[in-house]
């Protein structure tokens, strides 16, 4: 049989990795800290850049590349920055047999480097919006480290935009917020809250910090994507400048936004179960396996199920649905159950001779597990409509566990007693000592202020001063 995974109530994490070296999701790499992305993982990242450039497309982005060696010296132009990433940083000093002039930063995301080419691109106010994307790989040297979750390289795209306004400055950042919020609902099936994130918790060198927060089912939150408005912080640094309207030099302004393979974490820890991996219908590797049950039937009987097995596999992949047939007689139909389950195959289509000779089929959902007699005339429709039902129910069931792990705390006493139980909606003054001794009694961190929200004044629940509002509370990833 198929290896079984420990039960998530045996601990979650040792779950999570147990899921995703089972699944072949990922492996680990001889790198310390880095992560081999196997075909089973590397697909779900496929479909997911592949929706998401579509969006970013639509909207006008244009994907470019730029160097992942960045001179040291470009870091250090925006101090806030630098200092953010100092930590994290891997620098080359050494190439060719010999020492650099000048160290070279292994990218911890692009902001400098790209500057540089902005600042020779923009001329004038008509070269604006300059909205561009990369697709790339990023180091940040990570003493913990989990699959997909944290590691020192992982895979993202992050969009780079210059504006002649604030305002449009900041329609952007909140535009490609929403586009995250519709990718994590509309195709993940996972709820996410959108909002603003403290000073402490803002990107290096930014002016404002957005994010979408998820909850896993550990209830802890997951910072799922960022958008960010940058103002002209970087392009003073950098002297991106442009003639505007008025014939006078004014600096751009920016925006950055992005998200990672660290969604594939995401994916998992909100849907998956103790069988194995379920995966979301719309960005599934495989929609429908089916297995043919062949039991004591004679070779005539076999070639009839076989024949009849790829008939239905066409018709499926006609309607757009990827299918794959396991007609390896080497293992048993258990056997082949428990590793699709494993594995996150969406649908389960059983056909024997028996069912051959009632003209129906045997299907099964992933997420529910149910057996379903359908007739084999009505196979390509009952699993589009599986498939349909499937999508909308895991994100109502994913949404349902989120708000009911997500509560109003009105006292510190309150917030310490709850810190293990999810989201805690509690009043803070805003001021960063108070963010710091929620982190350091209970490892809870400010997540986002979520814009719907509705805001009352009150008195936070560290030290009683005023606060116009409240905020997300959350152990986090």
């Amino acid at each position: 049989m198929a290896e079984k995974l420990l039960p998530r109530e045996k601990g979650f994490s040792e779950w999570y990795v147990d899921l995703v070296l089972k699944a072949k999701l990922a492996d680990y790499s001889d790198v310390k800290g880095c992560m081999v992305i196997r075909p089973n993982g590397y697909a779900l990242w496929e479909n997911m850049q592949r929706v998401l450039d579509k969006m970013f497309k639509d909207l006008g982005h244009k994907n470019a590349y730029f160097p992942m060696l960045i001179p040291e010296s470009y870091l250090k132009k925006e101090a806030e920055h630098v200092e953010g990433f100092n930590p994290q940083l891997a620098v080359v000093t050494h190439a060719g047999g010999a020492k650099l002039e000048e160290p070279l930063v292994i990218r911890p995301t692009s902001e400098t480097i790209i500057n540089r080419s902005f600042a020779k691109w923009i001329q004038s106010y008509r070269d604006l919006p300059m909205l561009i994307n990369q697709w790339a790989n990023v180091m940040r040297w990570e003493m913990r480290t989990r699959l997909f979750l944290r590691t020192t390289e992982f895979l993202w795209q992050e969009g780079h935009t210059c504006h002649e306004t604030e305002e449009d400055a900041e329609k952007e950042t909140l535009q490609m917020l929403e586009v995250y919020r519709k990718f994590a609902e509309d195709y993940m099936a996972m709820p996410v809250l959108t909002g603003r994130k403290s000073e402490t918790e803002k990107f290096a060198g930014a002016l404002r910090t957005y994010s979408i927060e998820a909850m896993m089912q550990d209830k802890k939150a997951l910072q799922a994507g960022t958008s960010h408005n940058l103002g002209q912080n970087f392009a003073k640094a950098f002297e991106t400048q442009f003639q505007g309207r008025d014939g006078k030099q004014h600096h751009v302004w920016q925006t950055s936004w992005g998200v990672s393979t660290r969604l594939i974490g995401g994916l998992i820890m909100t849907h998956s179960d103790d069988a194995g991996l379920v995966v979301p219908p719309r960005l599934a590797a495989t929609h429908v396996v089916i297995i043919p049950i062949f039991g004591k039937a004679s070779d005539a009987e076999k070639a009839q199920v076989l024949e009849k097995s790829n008939a239905v596999a066409a018709d499926l992949r006609k309607a757009g649905l990827s299918v794959v047939l396991d007609d390896d007689d080497t293992k048993t139909p258990g056997f082949k159950y428990n590793e699709h389950e494993l594995i996150g195959t969406c649908l389960r289509l059983e056909l024997g001779p028996k069912d051959l000779a009632k003209d129906s089929c045997v299907m099964v959902r992933r997420d529910v597990r149910q057996k379903e007699f359908v007739p084999l005339a009505q196979a390509v429709e009952k699993a589009k409509a599986m498939l349909d039902a499937m999508q909308s129910e895991m994100f109502a069931k994913a949404k349902a566990f989120r708000d009911s792990h997500t509560f109003e705390v009105n006292s510190y006493e309150e917030m310490q007693k709850r810190a293990e139980e999810g989201f805690m909606l509690a009043h803070w003054c805003e001021k960063p000592a108070c963010e710091t001794k929620a982190k350091n009694d209970m490892a809870a961190t400010t997540r986002c202020r979520p814009f719907d929200l509705k805001q009352e004044p009150g008195k936070c629940v560290v030290c009683g001063d005023a606060s116009r509002g409240r905020i997300v509370f959350s152990k986090a990833y």
